[in-house]
């Protein structure tokens, strides 16, 4: 029995920023100090504060302590794990009060979350099963196999309200249904899970294989049992090494305890899931392609009908769910329909996962109620906008959403909201704007994106989306007319119209919507050839205001293109000659800004 538990986030992020040499520190230290049978170690997943890493969390006094680095262990073994004394200056400081030490849960990025896809991450170890196992894992497996027939599952994720975290918002039980129903005498089944993710800035569904993998199998097995499947397959990226790892560890524990395989808890019930690993194609997350892509065919979209849950993997009823999807499920037979149906709004239930990144100050992963305020994830839970800077909007759904502006910044936010003012939930990327962002610029990163992306199979998509780019890169240059952004705009609504999958279909959302609620700024860049954010390097010009300039020569140090000299003229008050920049020659590369103590620089 163990006095204390050390838990360090093995997520990615914190990963990257050394936790694996922090967790091998920690346990020398704790060896040398004789603290091997009193305090154990435990490397988690994500906690979801991902600016503050890397993470250590000591139980059972509840200490948060944040940016550790390896130098710091000897410490906190030594005072905190040896002789009890809590390392003040490690603390996550809003976590410290004059009574003591506030409670996780209390905090501002917590207390307004509520975990239940993420409910394991960052509290179990996700490379052992008997973690899963003791908070109640596997146990809605068991259920649904020895006290519920294939028809009261589906019916009981029909009655939760559940609908697909992947995007589209499909509801979920609804798709199973029909994977039952449409062809019930069908010699084989399939069970499949999208663990593709590739929207830029997403990281939501990795955080839940790296943090909670046993969570998808579970799901998968009971998603498996409600259709007649006996296979499932998780297609995963390659970029993933981590959750890649803990998802083989994972099935190999399940299959060990027989919880995958032949005759699952003695019931009769076959189920077993394999890995398919992809390749980085951004059009594998549309779900026909990932099919063909797992029948080891190029990932391109076929044309539907037939639906995947007629005629899917090798031609076979399949579903596929994302994984924050299956994450929900175990929790919803445990608890019941009524349960999760309560959380969220009237046709948007239960929580989302959000991977908050761009313009704000904390940087991670939350998990909210439906209806939560665009407000409250970005103010409250963010911990709003760093420097003072003024928010501007946010980017749903990736490419394949669009941005929600100040205005409706007191939205709340579920599927027939985010539609209703022209962008979408996505997967649950939302990347946040201020006031220096350009939402020309932004909607030509999106775009070059989609066309990189593009699988190619249709002309509007290969096509469509090119010349789009070509028009806002001509826009952002200012070369671009008052009639070039209606034909943009004639051209979006064609491309949606006719792309064959949806992810051409959702490709120029970004353009559409920062037209609608920004369309100054495009008329600006236009007709002014100014960028009002002071982004687009072609329409920029970097001077100095003499008067200001103090003659200390560091903008000319920094200036990569010796485009920064000395003139003649000395400013009243000042002692040396001022400088100026040779526009000819400027790169338009910002270091002379940032190096000007007196804010002489400025760009227009």
């Amino acid at each position: 029995m163990y006095r204390s538990h050390v838990l360090v986030c093995g997520g990615t992020g914190c990963t990257s920023s050394g936790s694996a040499k922090i967790i091998e520190r920690l346990q020398t230290e704790i060896d040398k100090n004789g603290l091997h049978d009193e305090v154990q170690v435990v490397k988690t997943g994500c906690f979801g504060l991902c600016a503050l890493g890397p993470i250590m969390i000591v139980y059972p006094e509840g200490s948060f302590y944040s940016m550790v680095k390896e130098e710091d262990i000897p410490e906190i073994v030594s005072e905190h794990l040896l002789k009890g004394r809590i390392v003040s200056r490690l603390l996550y400081q809003e976590t410290v009060t004059d009574e003591g030490i506030k409670a996780l849960n209390d905090t501002s990025f917590y207390k307004k979350q509520l975990r239940i896809a993420l409910r394991n991450c960052g509290v179990i170890n996700p490379e052992n099963i008997d973690e899963y196992i003791g908070t109640d894992g596997y146990a809605a497996l068991g259920k649904v196999l020895t006290e519920m027939t294939p028809e009261q599952v589906i019916q009981e994720i029909l009655d939760s309200g559940l609908r697909g975290r992947g995007g589209g918002g499909f509801p979920t039980g609804m798709k199973w249904k029909l994977a039952r129903n449409i062809v019930p005498d069908a010699d084989q089944k399939y069970v499949c899970c999208n663990a593709d993710e590739g929207d830029p800035g997403a990281f939501m569904d990795r955080s839940v294989l790296e943090g909670d993998p046993h969570v998808v199998l579970e799901a998968m097995a009971i998603a498996g049992y409600a259709i007649g499947a006996t296979q499932g397959y998780i297609y995963v990226r390659a970029e993933y090494p981590i959750a890649i790892e803990r998802l083989q560890i994972a099935i190999n524990q399940a299959r060990e305890y027989g919880l995958l395989g032949k005759n699952i808890f003695n019931t009769g019930f076959d189920f077993d899931i394999d890995l398919r690993l992809g390749a980085g194609a951004f059009v594998c997350g549309e779900e026909t392609a990932l099919m063909t892509s797992i029948e080891g065919n190029r990932g391109e979209p076929r044309p539907r009908p037939p639906f995947p849950a007629e005629k899917g993997l090798y031609g076979k009823p399949t579903i596929l769910n994302n994984v924050e999807t299956y994450a929900n499920i175990p929790r919803i037979i445990l608890n019941g329909a009524k349960w999760f149906s309560e959380m969220g709004t009237e046709k948007s239930k239960g929580t989302k996962v959000f991977a908050l990144g761009g313009k704000i100050n904390n940087t991670g992963l939350v998990e909210v109620p439906m209806g939560t305020t665009l407000r409250e994830v970005v103010e409250e839970i963010g911990g709003g906008i760093p420097n003072g800077k003024k928010f501007k909007a946010a980017q749903t759904g990736g490419p394949s959403g669009g941005c929600i502006p100040a205005e409706h910044f007191d939205v709340p936010i579920d599927y027939d909201n985010l539609i209703a003012i022209g962008s979408m939930m996505g997967s649950g990327g939302l990347i946040v704007m201020d006031e220096d962002n350009c939402m020309v610029d932004i909607a030509k990163f999106f775009l070059e994106f989609t066309v990189d992306e593009s699988c190619g199979k249709c002309t509007p998509c290969r096509v469509g989306t090119k010349r789009l780019y070509e028009m806002l890169d001509k826009i952002t240059k200012g070369q671009g007319t008052l009639e070039d952004i209606d034909k943009m705009e004639e051209l979006c609504y064609y491309i949606k119209a006719n792309s064959l999958c949806g992810l051409g279909q959702t490709a120029p959302n970004p353009v559409l919507s920062t037209l609608k609620f920004f369309r100054d700024e495009y008329v600006a860049h236009v007709v002014d050839k100014k960028c009002p954010a002071g982004v687009c390097k072609d329409l920029l010009q970097f001077t100095i205001e003499k008067d200001k300039c103090i003659g200390c020569g560091m903008c000319a140090k920094q200036c990569p293109a010796n485009a920064i000299t000395r003139t003649d003229y000395i400013a009243p008050g000042k002692k040396l000659a001022a400088f100026e920049i040779d526009p000819a020659k400027c790169v338009k590369c910002g270091a002379c800004i940032e190096k000007c103590k007196p804010g002489a620089i400025y760009k227009k």
